[in-house]
């Protein structure tokens, strides 16, 4: 995210020394700089100045990570998924936003996964891609080395890939923390359409750098309670061979890992949300972009929210059929009442799955009934990618079965089959 903040005590020049306080007369310790950046020096960084050197490890060993095996949606077919079957209130007490979570739908560019916890995560970085992670319900605290965010209900927190921090749920027995997680093998950013040469969001964006939080900082270890020199774990997503290309490494620090004194660039985690995104509406139906929030490699990311919908008056407000050539598209439904899939079986929790090479659109009934409304009360993020998504064990535990008939059961002419099958 280009947009330069400096936080706590750096040099007034960088690559300078830069000490700690000493006594009078004296001369204090070097503190020990890191340039953390992306795609080879050549794009956005930070520098964060440590206490500890950060390289230095006492112990390394494997972590064994959640079944990441996936399944062609073959033979082609629509699904609807229901993501809070997923977690019994059991399994939420011995879950935690990083170990727990299951993977719905993944492919070599991003990977979608759903955790509902109440423990704390280790300390925890992704060194494959940065991660996108949406708060559904509940209330955390996310501490990292560049600073601290409280999140609740409809956050995205935006992590750069080699981002080390934790979640530490915050305790509701009606709310358990909620987080649909997405993981990409690239960055994540901003849409270039709204963005300056010099990476400004521009006025015709649907959100402006106001609306993003940052990181409360610096956050040391005494500031949560540890000491300076107490043995930390982390554990590191990263490449490597096997099915997945995603293996887990474990690196045991001599020292806490927030020991970060300042630091200042355009490259740290930050929140938004979906709340402070204004949507864009016209006359007749405006397409899915004018919803997009972010972006990565191959993949979009796209939220629609409450608004006023089209005003022409012989306007349809809900979609039109469309077919999904080049992206399959993933939509997570999290409040209100979607208009366009009523009559389908989804509700909050759901995920639809609509892949390339069929069309889709409007439940039976809901092109009609919709023409006449005008305000949509619907909360959904959509992920569209374009490349082909395989099933995730959790996508395969929760797959109702028949969703790819919805639209004949409530069509003339259906047969009246509930096996998805028959469409293959």
């Amino acid at each position: 995210m280009a947009h330069y903040q400096r936080v706590g005590s750096v040099p007034p020049k960088r690559h300078t020394q830069h000490r700690r306080p000493a006594g009078r007369g004296q001369q204090g310790e070097l503190y020990y700089e890191e340039l953390m950046g992306e795609e080879g020096f050549s794009s956005d960084s930070s520098l964060l100045y440590h206490r500890s050197i950060p390289s230095t490890l006492s112990a390394v060993r494997e972590w064994s990570l959640p079944d990441l095996a996936t399944t062609p949606n073959h033979p082609l077919q629509p699904r609807h998924l229901r993501l809070h079957d997923l977690f019994d209130a059991a399994a939420v007490r011995r879950t935690d936003v990083v170990t727990g979570r299951r993977l719905v739908l993944g492919n070599g560019d991003v990977r979608i996964s759903y955790a509902v916890s109440a423990r704390p995560s280790p300390w925890y970085r992704n060194g494959i891609g940065d991660e996108c992670v949406y708060v559904e319900r509940g209330r955390a605290r996310v501490e990292t080395v560049f600073g601290a965010f409280d999140v609740a209900a409809g956050d995205y927190v935006v992590i750069p890939r080699a981002t080390t921090h934790r979640w530490l749920p915050k305790r509701s027995p009606k709310d358990p923390l909620r987080t649909y997680c997405i993981e990409a093998n690239s960055h994540i950013a901003p849409p270039k359409r709204y963005l300056s040469t010099y990476g400004q969001l521009l006025e015709h964006a649907p959100y402006c750098e106001r609306d993003l939080r940052l990181p409360a900082g610096p956050l040391l270890a005494e500031d949560v309670g540890a000491s300076a020199g107490e043995e930390t774990e982390v554990f590191i997503k990263h490449r490597g061979t096997g099915p997945s290309g995603v293996v887990g490494t474990v690196h045991t620090l001599p020292f806490h890992p927030l020991d970060v004194v300042g630091w200042d660039g355009c490259l740290y985690p930050y929140v938004f949300n979906v709340r402070d995104f204004e949507p864009i509406t016209g006359r007749v139906h405006q397409p899915p972009p004018v919803h997009q929030v972010f972006e990565g490699g191959s993949f979009v990311i796209c939220n629609f929210v409450p608004r006023k919908v089209d005003y022409h008056p012989l306007a349809i407000p809900v979609p039109y059929y469309h077919s999904n050539v080049d992206s399959d598209e993933i939509m997570f439904y999290v409040d209100g009442d979607y208009e366009a899939r009523k009559g389908s079986g989804i509700g909050k929790g759901s995920i639809s799955v609509h892949p390339g090479g069929h069309p889709h659109g409007p439940q039976p009934g809901a092109t009609e009934g919709s023409i006449g409304i005008d305000h949509f009360d619907e909360l959904a993020v959509m992920v569209d990618t374009f490349r082909p998504l395989d099933l995730g064990e959790a996508g395969r535990a929760v797959d109702d079965g028949t969703y790819a008939l919805s639209w004949s059961r409530g069509s003339r002419g259906s047969r009246g089959t509930s096996d998805p099958s028959a469409t293959s």
